[in-house]
């Protein structure tokens, strides 16, 4: 019986443990069967691109096979894949228009919103049509769908149209409450990176490059939006003076900014009449997952290579700190770059730039691959929203470089940044030292103490010697005197269109642009791009998303919002490089 018993519970846990597997199995074969759908969904006639503005811009993203096998929507928002989508739409006849419906949209930089918006508008030069609602439009949502043929809104809804703000914010006097304090070593006298941790307010120059952008970005907002709708530059700025979010509906009809108050169920019967359709007809709608599946244009010819850099750049994936959770991994990169400059079907790569820069180390790593890879074929740049200090770094050796109108670029300069914990240790903890010592400077960067002045005298001359390589890499790359890059250095930061008069930039243009020169560079007429790194196998993805720390990040980014990135500094500031080429941690644009 004892036996019996035995065996009858080894079948039981055996039946248990082969269900268990087959379920794993199952379900492993139906994220693939759904990743491996791509390229099959096809459009009806007369159907719509519906395009939702909700959740959080970022360059890429990567692909959720969990999700879409369970329904889930992602946060995130790829750049590239919602530019392709609106390009598909304009290709394809059976598409007859987007309707655009924005919420909650948060765009990682105002140059990838005008990179939406200009697709956009090329996108109406087919004659298609755009129509825009939201419950309340943001002002990044408003700039972008500002160039709708309609633009409805609920009647109880705003329109904030406010301006830009810019509100850093000071940690210096809250790390002394704790005993821990920075020292600095920088060259330029607009660097301006460390002083959230080393002043209680902005510097005059900071100050000073900070207006100039911010005054830049405005501009091209007002002027794009004034052509769209119609309205004068001097009624725009008006009504950001009058904040006219508080503004009674009515009026915001009458100031050309809506053209129609109406609630989210009469969108349908707008857009049934442009489409021509009855009133129990239904509108035939393709999503931004469903135009990924969409065949786009047959590309023939050459091959370019789209090479994405975009994040903080980084020695290695060790305290990786990036606004968009994604880093620029030096010898990653360099690996990768080598790979496409042994590529013989790669005639020439676009470097796609969305970086503030980072570890002045790392940079110098990157900037020497891209030199040999354009020895042997050519290389553009595409500056998306950054492409400064370390992110300029990486690109100045270029061919050619591309900016986009708002792109901030430049900041040449370098800064070290060194945390001194000792007041913390000794005089809130009680931690007592005592040194013992066989060379002069045997206990450099030791915790006991601060760096003394003759150690502070050898850091700078260190960061000033990081600085004249960095300065001569930018006059070597753009082919000017080092007293030139002189005069626009000292770690200004510049808008891509200030950066055009100056020479950062030899053109104001988008990816499209970047990729039409590298082919005219590489004497290849019919051409189609491939975009690198590739996307990771639908396994890789899926285990990705089964990390409890990516999932726990996630869950904290969407938590916390704007408090989310202040505090993950703080975890990893020990982590970074000391020696940095990086602009403000945030900007902090609103």
């Amino acid at each position: 019986m004892k036996d019996f018993l035995k065996n009858v519970l080894a079948t039981i846990t055996g039946i248990i443990v082969l269900g268990i597997i087959m379920a794993i199995i199952s379900v492993i074969s139906m994220v693939g069967l759904v990743a491996s759908s791509a390229g099959s969904t096809k459009v009806a006639e007369n159907s719509v691109f519906t395009l939702m503005l909700t959740g959080q811009l970022d360059e890429r993203v990567q692909d959720n096979p969990l999700g879409m096998l369970t329904g889930q929507v992602s946060e995130n928002l790829g750049l590239d894949d919602m530019i392709s989508a609106i390009k598909k739409a304009k290709d394809n006849e059976d598409i007859k228009g987007i309707y655009i419906e924005a919420g909650m949209f948060s765009s990682d930089t105002p140059a990838s919103s005008h990179a939406i918006r200009e697709t956009l508008l090329d996108f109406k030069k087919s004659g298609k049509w755009i129509v825009a609602y939201a419950d309340s439009y943001t002002q990044t949502t408003y700039y972008i769908c500002s160039v709708a043929d309609k633009i409805f809104l609920n009647p109880q809804g705003m329109v904030d149209w406010h301006g830009l703000a810019s509100t850093p914010y000071f940690v210096k006097d809250l790390l002394a409450k704790f005993g821990v304090k920075y020292q600095l070593c920088k060259v330029g006298k607009y660097k301006s990176a460390p002083e959230m941790m080393t002043a209680d307010k902005m510097s005059d120059p900071n100050r000073e490059q900070v207006t100039a952008y911010m005054t830049g970005i405005w501009k091209v907002m007002l002027k794009e939006v004034s052509d769209s709708r119609k309205i004068s530059v001097d009624s725009l700025n008006a009504y950001a003076d009058r904040f006219v979010a508080l503004s009674e509906q009515n009026e915001l009809v009458k100031m050309k900014l809506v053209d129609k108050l109406i609630y989210t169920d009469e969108v349908k019967s707008e857009i049934k009449n442009m489409l021509k359709l009855d009133k129990d007809d239904e509108i035939p709608q393709l999503t931004l997952a469903d135009m990924q599946n969409v065949k786009g244009k047959k590309q023939e010819g050459e091959q370019i290579a789209v090479y994405y850099a975009y994040g903080e750049i980084v020695d290695s994936e060790t305290g990786s700190l990036t606004q968009q959770g994604h880093s620029i991994v030096a010898n990653t990169v360099c690996k990768d770059l080598e790979k496409l400059m042994n590529d013989d079907n790669v005639k020439a790569v676009v470097l796609r730039v969305n970086s503030p820069g980072g570890s002045a180390y790392a940079s110098e790593q990157i900037w020497r691959s891209v030199t040999q890879l354009k020895a042997k074929k050519p290389v553009v740049v595409s500056m998306g929203g950054y492409a400064a200090s370390g992110g300029y770094y990486i690109s100045c050796a270029a061919n050619y470089i591309y900016s986009e109108p708002t792109t901030i670029t430049g900041s040449i300069g370098i800064f070290g940044m060194f945390p001194d914990f000792s007041g913390l240790l000794t005089e809130k903890l009680g931690v007592k030292f005592d040194e013992v010592k066989t060379n002069k400077h045997a206990a450099f960067g030791t915790m006991a103490r601060p760096f003394n002045a003759e150690e502070l005298a050898l850091l700078d001359q260190y960061i000033g010697r990081g600085y004249e390589l960095f300065r001569k890499r930018v006059a070597d790359g753009r082919k000017q005197p080092v007293e030139k890059i002189e005069e626009i250095a000292q770690g200004r930061v510049w808008l891509g269109n200030d950066a055009l008069g100056i020479k950062l930039v030899d053109a104001i243009g988008s990816l499209d642009d970047a990729v039409k020169k590298a082919a005219e560079l590489a004497k290849v007429k019919e051409f189609h791009t491939t975009g690198y790194p590739e996307p990771a196998e639908w396994w890789e993805s899926l285990l990705e998303q089964g990390n409890s720390s990516s999932y726990l990040d996630s869950e904290l980014r969407q938590a916390l919002g704007e408090y989310y990135e202040p505090l993950r500094l703080v975890k990893t500031i020990n982590h970074q490089s000391a020696i940095q080429a990086r602009l403000p941690y945030f900007l902090n644009i609103q």
